[in-house]
């Protein structure tokens, strides 16, 4: 098989840069597993409660098992948490109040949560009198003086991160990035609190943002984390203040995180989440390898093989939308589940233009599984992230080889 040999040489090419990953991804399981036995999981953790769920100890346990994995004094889990954004907005609503101030220092949010932050009437920080405020990336670094200047100045209740990229052309941001310009906020602002939403970014570093200086840190479990086992749900991680200011708005004042039963059980959480540091390192091993076939065909590929990733997400820029929605098609096709559906492009909920979408996955949009999508509009940029298997990514791999120019 001719095509065969082809991606098998450019495998070899990349053998320094997948020794790294594989690296990376025994610390992690390290770090992992170490947290399993210290909080001693037995099956018993893996059965679900009912009504109130008052003492449930397989939730009650796998929080702490994050705070161990983070580095961090306390973790709020929930599959009542439905998606990255419900997630990261209950964080903000818990820790932000009417005349407090919001600084993004990543620029403005994707779209799904821009409603989170604007709208009269809405239920929206702005409409409950919160000040909203963004400073923009410089070529995907932080703006460190503008940044400085407005913290010193107005001492904002919370200055966010968003370290993966959104639907932009930006790079993903890194820990080491955080780390300098976090510290310098608390010299100047010691009660900020520094929020980063962490979607797409566990485990494909040694570390976490929790250990260079984030007091919160979030993110979906159908992403990273869940190791393409978790049904449904999200984590909060962080300091005890943060965490006890989130868990109240999370549910109430009076109940915290006390109540909030799981009658499924607990199971393909655990699992899903001892699977995650492999999972992760198959997901970046094959977004290299179809970075590389991309780029060799003449594409541009967003982050370049040369460069490090510090998110599970590979762009790849095209210049007719066509290309675009066939790229997106291939996927899908080469998916184990709906292979046979063809997406197009249409109006989703919380987004201003069309956006295609490939999820061809056993978890309902699972993106730690191999997908795709992209918002219909110029510059015509593919976001594809995840892929269980290596395998199934080098497939996709011997498919492009036919593909556009």
């Amino acid at each position: 098989m001719e095509e065969l040999k082809v991606i098998e040489e450019i495998e070899e090419k990349l053998a320094g840069r997948f020794k790294e990953i594989e690296r990376i991804a025994f610390l992690n399981q390290k770090k992992v597993l170490d947290a399993f036995r210290e909080v001693g999981v037995t099956t018993s953790h893996f059965h679900g409660t009912t009504g109130y769920g008052y003492t449930d100890k397989g939730r009650d346990d796998f929080q702490k098992i994050l705070a161990k994995i983070f580095r961090c004094e306390d973790a709020l889990f929930s599959p009542h948490l439905t998606c990255g954004t419900h997630t990261i907005a209950t964080a903000l609503y818990g820790l932000l109040r009417p005349k407090d101030t919001f600084l993004s220092i990543t620029g403005e949010p994707y779209d799904t949560l821009h409603n989170t932050f604007f709208g009269k009437d809405n239920a929206s920080l702005e409409s409950l009198g919160v000040e909203i405020k963004f400073i923009d990336l410089v070529d995907s670094k932080f703006d460190k003086d503008a940044i400085l200047q407005f913290v010193k100045q107005h001492k904002p209740r919370v200055v966010f991160v968003q370290k993966s990229r959104g639907y932009s052309k930006r790079k993903a941001l890194s820990c080491e990035d955080m780390r300098e310009i976090f510290s310098l906020i608390k010299q100047l602002s010691p009660n900020t609190f520094i929020v980063v939403d962490n979607c797409y970014g566990e485990f494909v570093e040694e570390i976490e943002p929790t250990e260079v200086g984030a007091d919160v840190c979030m993110g979906s479990l159908i992403k990273n984390l869940g190791g393409s086992l978790a049904p449904t749900g999200g984590y909060i991680v962080g300091t005890k203040k943060a965490i006890e200011c989130i868990e109240k708005r999370f549910t109430c004042p009076s109940l915290g995180r006390e109540t909030g039963s799981y009658e499924a059980g607990y199971r393909l959480f655990y699992q899903g989440l001892f699977l995650a540091p492999h999972m992760v390192s198959q997901a970046m091993k094959g977004g290299l390898l179809i970075g590389e076939v991309m780029k060799n065909k003449g594409y541009e590929v967003i982050p370049q093989t040369d460069e490090k990733c510090f998110d599970i997400i590979k762009s790849v820029v095209f210049d007719t939308e066509e290309e675009l929605i066939k790229f997106v098609q291939l996927i899908q096709k080469l998916s184990p589940v709906d292979s046979s559906f063809v997406p197009m492009p249409y109006a989703m909920a919380g987004y201003t233009c069309d956006v295609i979408m490939a999820a061809g996955t056993f978890v309902e949009g699972a993106s730690l599984e191999l997908s795709c999508d992209s918002p219909i509009r110029k510059p015509y940029i593919a976001y594809f992230q995840g892929g269980i298997t290596y395998e199934q990514l080098k497939t996709l791999a011997v498919e492009l080889l036919a593909f556009g120019k």
